[in-house]
């Protein structure tokens, strides 16, 4: 999550804040975990994006597939 933010957003000028979830425990409570564990040995996070404004959700897009990448794009969630 480090290297993403440090990769795509170096100036930290997007106002776009990268978190990572290394215990599952965010996402277990999001409901948003996958049962990756026999073939990747664990369980997996669903691919989504939170977009949040003054503290409150404005819209979550969760991949249909868990891993696919459309409607959690960058490009489909920054317009």
């Amino acid at each position: 999550t480090n290297a993403w933010g440090k990769s795509l957003d170096p100036d930290k000028s997007s106002g776009i804040r990268f978190l990572g979830d290394a215990s599952g425990e965010f996402t277990r409570a999001f409901d948003v975990e996958f049962p990756a564990a026999p073939l990747l040995g664990t369980n997996r996070s669903k691919r989504y994006a939170v977009v949040t404004e003054d503290g409150k959700v404005k819209s979550v897009s969760i991949e249909p597939d868990n891993i696919g990448a459309d409607v959690s794009t960058a490009e489909k969630i920054l317009g």
